[in-house]
This record gives C-alpha cells, sequence and structure tokens, in this order.
C-alpha cells in the first residue's frame, strides 16, 4: 500500500511540473549578450539611458534585483580588463616597463652636448618634438612629460606639440603641468590663453563654497583638456598652517583642515568631469613647514596623532582613480629620522598605502628639487624611491642616469620586478580607466 501511494504522489508530481512547463505565464526570457553589454556603468547607476539623438532620457529602476547571471557577467566584465593589464605586462620588456615610472619634462630628451640644465628656469624649452627628441624617447620610452612655461606658447603650438608626442610612443602618455589656480598656472598665466583665471585656492576656500572648488576643477580642466592635457598636479590639499610658510600660502584652499579637504575633495570631482586626472599634494603635508623643499628639505615636527587630525584629512577618502603626490618633506616625529618622505617605505608604503588605503599611483615630487639634490645622486633618489612605494619618479636631475639606475637595481636584484610590475600595473589601469589606451 505505501508503495502504491509512493506511485501516485510521484505521478501527481509529474503532472503538476508538465502544466507548469506549459503555462503561458512562465516563461523566462534572456536578453541577447550585445544587448545587456550596451549598458554603461553609469547609466546603470544613475538609472538614466541615452537616446540616439545623444539626450539622456529617465528610465525607472528595476523593481527588483538583477538575475545572478547578469551580475557574474558584470563581474566578469570588470576582471577583464585586469587580465589586459596582466597580458601587456607579459609581453613588455624590463625598460619598458621601467620606462612607465617616468614623468620627465621634454627638454629631458635633448642629449646634444651643451644642452642646458633642464632644471635650469633661464635655459630655452623644447616647443616642438624634433627628430632626436623621438629618436631618444624609442630608447628611453618613458610614461609621461610635465610641460611647464618655457615649453608652452601658444594654443596652436601646445595642441600640436602634445598630438605630436602622443603619435611618438607605443603606449599614451600621461601629459600633464601645474594648473591650480592662482599664481601656480601655467596655462592660466600666459597672455597667449584666453581662459579665465583664479586669484588662488585660498580664495575659493574662503567662501565656503565647495561648488565653487568644484567650478573651478571642472573650468581648468576643461581648457586642459581641449590642448590634450590628461592630468594636473592639482589640487593642493595642504591645510596652511604655519605662517612662516613661504612656499603653500595662498596656494592652498584653507588653514582648516576640514575645510581644506572637503574643497580639494571638489576640486577633483570637477577636474575628473573633464576626464583630467588630479593629482593631491603634497603628502604626508607641506603646510606646517618652514622650508621651501625648492630648495632644501622641508620639516614637519608633527606626531602622527597630530598629522591624522589635520594634514591626512584630504587624503583619507581619496579613490585609486586619483593620484598623490609624495613632496620631499621630513616627518621625524613618525620616522625618527630626516628621510624625505618620498623616499620613505614607512611614509608611503606604511601609512599612506595602508593605513589610509590607498592604491591608486603615487607620484614623487620633481627629483630635482635642491631637498633631494642636495643629498642624493639621481640614481639614488630614483631607486629610494622605487622601493619606499612610489609609482613614478617625476622630473630626476639627470634622467638617463635616474633610468639606467633602476635598471641595474633590478638586474642587481635591490628592486624586485614584482615591485616595478606593481607599479606598472597601476600606471596602465589609470590609464586604461581614462580612457588612454
Amino acid at each position: 500500500m505505501k508503495k502504491c501511494s509512493r506511485i501516485i504522489s510521484i505521478a501527481v508530481m509529474l503532472v503538476l511540473i508538465l502544466c507548469a512547463g506549459c503555462s503561458p505565464s512562465a516563461p523566462e526570457t534572456t536578453q541577447p549578450e550585445e544587448t545587456r553589454n550596451e549598458t554603461t556603468d553609469s547609466q546603470a547607476n544613475t538609472g538614466q539611458t541615452e537616446s540616439t539623438d545623444g539626450k539622456t532620457e529617465s528610465s525607472e529602476p528595476p523593481a527588483t534585483e538583477p538575475p545572478q547571471t547578469e551580475i557574474t557577467q558584470a563581474e566578469t566584465e570588470i576582471s577583464q580588463p585586469n587580465d589586459e593589464i596582466e597580458r601587456r605586462l607579459t609581453e613588455m620588456t624590463l625598460k619598458e616597463k621601467v620606462g612607465q615610472l617616468f614623468i620627465i619634462r621634454p627638454d629631458a630628451l635633448d642629449f646634444s652636448p651643451g644642452a642646458g640644465q633642464s632644471r635650469d628656469p633661464s635655459a630655452a624649452g623644447m616647443t616642438e618634438l624634433s627628430s632626436s627628441a623621438a629618436e631618444a624617447l624609442k630608447n628611453y620610452p618613458v610614461g609621461g612629460f610635465v610641460f611647464f612655461r618655457r615649453n608652452i606658447q601658444t594654443p596652436q603650438q601646445i595642441t600640436d606639440f602634445i598630438a605630436s608626442i602622443q603619435g611618438a610612443g607605443e603606449l599614451p602618455f600621461f601629459i600633464t603641468l601645474d594648473e591650480e589656480g592662482g599664481s601656480v598656472a601655467r596655462i592660466a598665466n600666459n597672455d597667449a590663453f584666453n581662459v579665465r583665471k583664479y586669484t588662488s585656492a585660498a580664495a575659493v576656500g574662503a567662501t565656503g563654497d565647495t561648488a565653487q572648488a568644484e567650478e573651478m576643477g571642472s573650468t581648468i580642466g576643461a581648457y586642459l583638456s581641449r590642448y590634450g592635457f590628461n592630468m594636473d598636479f592639482a589640487p593642493v590639499a595642504d591645510v596652511y598652517s604655519n605662517p612662516d610658510n613661504t612656499v603653500i600660502g595662498s596656494r592652498a584652499f584653507s588653514s582648516n583642515a576640514k575645510t581644506a579637504a572637503s574643497m580639494a575633495e571638489a576640486m577633483a570631482k570637477g577636474l575628473k568631469q573633464q576626464n583630467i586626472i588630479p593629482t593631491f599634494k603634497h603628502f604626508p603635508g607641506h603646510g606646517d613647514t618652514a622650508e621651501d623643499s625648492h630648495k632644501e628639505i622641508a620639516v614637519n615636527r608633527k606626531s602622527k596623532a597630530e598629522m591624522e587630525k589635520s594634514e591626512w584629512l584630504p587624503y583619507k577618502s581619496l579613490s585609486n582613480d586619483e593620484c598623490v603626490m609624495v613632496g620631499h618633506i621630513a616627518a621625524p616625529g613618525i620616522t625618527g629620522d630626516m628621510t624625505p618622505a618620498s623616499m620613505s617605505y614607512k611614509i608611503v608604503s606604511g601609512i599612506l598605502r595602508q593605513q589610509l588605503n590607498f592604491n591608486g599611483v603615487v607620484i614623487t615630487d620633481s627629483l630635482e628639487m635642491g631637498a633631494v639634490t642636495g643629498s642624493y645622486t639621481p640614481a639614488e633618489a630614483a631607486v629610494n624611491a622605487v622601493n619606499a612605494g612610489c609609482d613614478i619618479l617625476l622630473c630626476p636631475d639627470d634622467f638617463r642616469t635616474a633610468f639606467d639606475a633602476v635598471i641595474k637595481a633590478v638586474e642587481d636584484g635591490k628592486v624586485s620586478e614584482e615591485r616595478i610590475n606593481e607599479s606598472v600595473y597601476r600606471i596602465i589601469l589609470l590609464k586604461q580607466t581614462y580612457g588612454l589606451l
């Protein structure tokens, strides 16, 4: 009897399953793969789609969570760029990888005898890519270029110059400059350019209105993008708290840490709206120093606890599509010595990476500054900065010497190739994120 009951139960279940399969209200539709892939992450997050005429139209978000298959596919799409970077790394030579670690002045490609020191402000600057400079670039395939006033003449000249540089490399270059708004602005302070000029970051910060800082970033970002730049060494995230400071002053948004943090974040947001990579500077904090690191090492004597409450507030909410510039600033209250932060493993890898959880690109301040050249050779500075955890070496005093020193350090085992790969991965990922690849 029990056996018969089981047979009847099984038969009933089979009938129910067959009926459910025949129901007209039950079919599951599968969206074609090419259609699913058309929705961008930004559109998905905002609940907006773009019509064929380019106008944004609202669409209601789905009432239920998307099926697990769509989530899995999205995760796969996110992982694919990482696989692409890994592939690139395996195909790159050591020389090509080390090259990505350098951002240099265009003038550094002039290897001719008697060429003026690239850091000499009175020296004539390179304003177009010569055949010899293009050839030098093949032998020293750097990751980017920083432009100074002497490299910039007119809108057409700088646009053509940048275009010729971008056409000369295997990978796209970071093209950057110091355009902070105020006294340090290579474009706005050139009379040949008809762009908006700002009095200072401090003047914007004094308004207390972050919307104005965002607008400043967007305005600056728009004209930088128009000329071919893709990165800006701004915003200044320093908290100006030392009246004896001669190098920061009105370049900082405020002497109040919370205001400086919110204004720097807003300016960076504006830059990113124009697809310009922002660079927060100068970690661990240049605002409470009395020395000018262009001439000598600057010293911040605060304790770690004091810096956490002030100098580091602007760096606590960074995303990895932003950069941080580390200054030549000694922090003896933290390290116990006068090692510049740009060469300190404890500050770069210990505090910025591990404590503040920043995994984006870290750039040194210019390695041709007096704070470095007074105590370190170009080779020592470059290798020390890499071992500290910096990804990009900015303007070495002797570019070729620094480049060759990093190559030799890897070959001699003083720097691991894995350490180089970490930085190159971050650099290529950043270039990929901003659509440069």
